[in-house]
């Protein structure tokens, strides 16, 4: 079981989506549900290229990107930032 520890700059991220987007005031257990499942399955979330180790689930809307850090040796997960994944500059975006 890994321990899921919600970086600031992740919470940060957080609170603007919530703001910016004016959602519901569950939101942020909404968040956390989705984040408790990388307690009992850590890398089940996919792969971003760039960067070893660092992975994203989607949730709880089809468009808001957790990306985190698996660190198996230390049994954390570290959530790195919370994004709209339509956003240009979202974590999964390429360029051509």
């Amino acid at each position: 079981m890994a321990d899921v520890v919600v970086g600031p700059a992740a919470a940060a991220d957080l609170t603007e989506l919530i703001r910016t987007y004016s959602l519901p005031a569950g939101t942020p257990e909404r968040v956390a549900a989705v984040l408790r499942r990388l307690e009992a399955v850590p890398d089940m979330g996919q792969r971003l290229s760039g960067r070893d180790g660092t992975r994203h689930v989607v949730g709880p809307w089809p468009w808001m990107l957790a990306v985190y850090e698996h660190h198996p040796e230390l049994g954390r997960v570290d959530v790195l930032t919370i994004q709209d994944a339509r956003a240009s500059t979202a974590a999964t975006f390429r360029r051509r």
